[in-house]
This record gives structure tokens, C-alpha cells and sequence, in this order.
């Protein structure tokens, strides 16, 4: 499991962009976004780099990320 620290939501449209994004990537993947934190939880079987780029493909950018 991923957690990152993602800039630049505000809205319920950023959490379902977000969430897509990653499932493309990962069908299986489970996300939880926290707007109110900026914090994006990932449960995935794809790689770190993969699920920052996916979030940046999406048109957010990452500032930090850890494997928790």
C-alpha cells in the first residue's frame, strides 16, 4: 500500500479523476482519498512510479510518496 501527498484537488470530480486514473493501471486497486488531507491511499498491485504517473496523467502532482 502507497500513500501520497497529492496537490491541486478540491472537489469530488479530483477524487473520481484520481481514482480512475489508477484503475487503469490496476482494476483491482483499491484508492481513498482524503480531500481535507490531500492524501491519496493506494492499494495496488502496480509499481510506485507507475501510480505517480497515473496521478500526473491525471493532471495532479505528486509532492511526496511512501510505501505504507
Amino acid at each position: 500500500m502507497y500513500e501520497l501527498q497529492v496537490e491541486g484537488m478540491t472537489c469530488n470530480h479530483c477524487v473520481a479523476a484520481v481514482t480512475k486514473s489508477v484503475k487503469e493501471i490496476d482494476d483491482g486497486a483499491k484508492v481513498d482519498v482524503d480531500l481535507a488531507t490531500h492524501k491519496v491511499r493506494v492499494d495496488s498491485k502496480a509499481s510506485i512510479d507507475d501510480i505517480k504517473s497515473a496521478v500526473a496523467d491525471a493532471g495532479y502532482e505528486v509532492a511526496s510518496s511512501r510505501a505504507v
